[in-house]
């Protein structure tokens, strides 16, 4: 089955649109999107990765200062966040998720729009990786939209081998929209619920209908 982060095995075809397109992905927790994004990066596009972006923000002195302030010094070990306890408090508590998000995400989401906007300079297509693509209206940015499906049992395997605890997912699921909602946003589902390579098959497809007619 598909584990997160898993590169490409073979070379992809490059995608030549007629204009370089914003491709976002929408789908649950444990959906394996950090997959299909380096599925769709393989064949060229642009991966702009929230979560590395979010990395390089959460170790800036400033953010750190400002986490240690909200939520104590203990949220901070050896010059980094502490992601996993502060996971652990957020998930389970909304104000304090609000706060950590009213610090963490004016910064990330500057640094999305910077590199989108050098990208449309570049002339080059992006696959747009945000795990709140919905939530936080940048999915306003894209012109294509993905869902990426898993069965919920598979999803829950998934969560079980990163070494979350029972009701995790859950309970991380419950702080975005809907599954359905998401759905609905999406022009295009892609089933990553089986083997890589037809995973890879289904990107492949995608961008080539993409290059073959309008959006």
């Amino acid at each position: 089955m598909p584990a997160e982060a898993v590169p490409p095995t073979a070379a992809a075809r490059p995608f030549r649109p007629r204009t370089p397109v914003v491709i976002g992905l929408l789908g649950g927790v444990a959906s394996g999107k950090s997959t299909v994004a380096a599925r769709f990066a393989a064949h060229g596009l642009r991966h702009i990765d929230a979560d590395a972006l979010a990395r390089d923000v959460a170790a800036r002195p400033a953010v750190l200062a400002e986490v240690a302030a909200a939520f104590g010094p203990e949220a901070v070990a050896g010059g980094r966040l502490d992601r996993a306890a502060l996971a652990a408090r957020v998930f389970a508590d909304p104000a304090a998720r609000q706060r950590l998000e009213a610090i963490l995400h004016p910064p990330i989401r500057a640094r999305i729009l910077a590199d989108l906007a050098a990208a449309r300079a570049d002339g080059v297509s992006v696959l747009l990786d945000v795990p709140l693509l919905l939530e936080n209206g940048l999915i306003d940015q894209c012109d294509v939209v993905a869902f990426v499906d898993v069965p919920a049992a598979e999803r829950q395997r998934r969560a079980a081998a990163r070494g979350w605890p029972p009701g995790e997912l859950e309970r991380r699921e419950a702080a975005q929209a809907p599954l359905a909602t998401k759905r609905a946003r999406a022009q295009h589902v892609l089933d990553n619920g089986g083997d890589l390579g037809a995973t890879d098959r289904q990107v492949a497809a995608l961008l080539a209908a993409l290059e073959a007619g309008p959006r």
